[in-house]
């Protein structure tokens, strides 16, 4: 445990900055005298883009990445994006450091704000799902821990279907939809409520608040 800054930067070869965004450029340009490309610096931090974090660090060995909170449980959805000096070698040792938290993909600085819609503000959407579905549960009788735990085991495994089967989502929903059953009546409401395009919207509005935020 190191007291100051600055110490972490001496003994450091590879720097994360994981502040709130409007503190970010002070903090860049305190430690700017004691940087250099030797050190391969890294930002988690939402919406600053990988331009003004080399100009404020004064070189362009720089990573910005973009986690989400499932990161507490191992199973973050991370990207990465290059800057301008940063190595492909680079890119593989934080590959490696943020794949211990979960899984990892590489993209082009452009897409974050999209990234930031899906996956990054993504949980909360889910976590909604999670507590709606209990509810429904509850409202067709079932006790609210039971419901709960019923619903957030059932997202997981659907989410480890998708992730590990092979098979496309929608052969997967067909795969349960059994004709005239229970499930199909489901999606039906799903289908008439605008379920899909609720939560495309939602991405797309989260994408446009983040590109907002990224440009003021």
């Amino acid at each position: 445990m190191l007291d100051h800054n600055s110490q972490v930067v001496e003994d450091s070869d590879v720097i994360i900055f994981s502040v709130k965004p409007q503190v970010v450029k002070d903090v860049v340009l305190q430690l700017r005298p004691l940087l250099s490309e030797k050190q391969l610096l890294v930002s988690v931090v939402a919406g600053i883009k990988l331009k003004d974090l080399q100009e404020w660090a004064g070189h362009s060995r720089f990573i910005r990445v973009m986690p989400n909170t499932p990161a507490a449980v191992g199973l973050a959805a991370s990207v990465i994006s290059l800057g301008a000096a940063a190595t492909k070698d680079d890119g593989e040792i934080i590959g490696k450091l943020f794949g211990a938290i979960g899984k990892v993909w590489t993209a082009d600085e452009k897409l974050f704000d999209a990234i930031t819609g899906l996956s990054g503000s993504g949980p909360a959407y889910i976590y909604l799902a999670i507590e709606a579905l209990a509810d429904g549960g509850v409202a067709a009788g079932l006790p609210r821990e039971l419901a709960l735990g019923l619903a957030s085991q059932t997202v997981l495994g659907a989410a480890s279907m998708v992730a590990n089967v092979g098979k496309h989502p929608g052969q997967l929903k067909d795969d349960v939809a059994s004709p005239g059953g229970t499930t199909i009546a489901g999606i039906h409401e799903l289908e008439k409520a605008g379920f899909r395009g609720i939560l495309m919207n939602a991405v797309v509005a989260a994408s446009k608040r983040s590109r907002e935020l990224s440009q003021s």
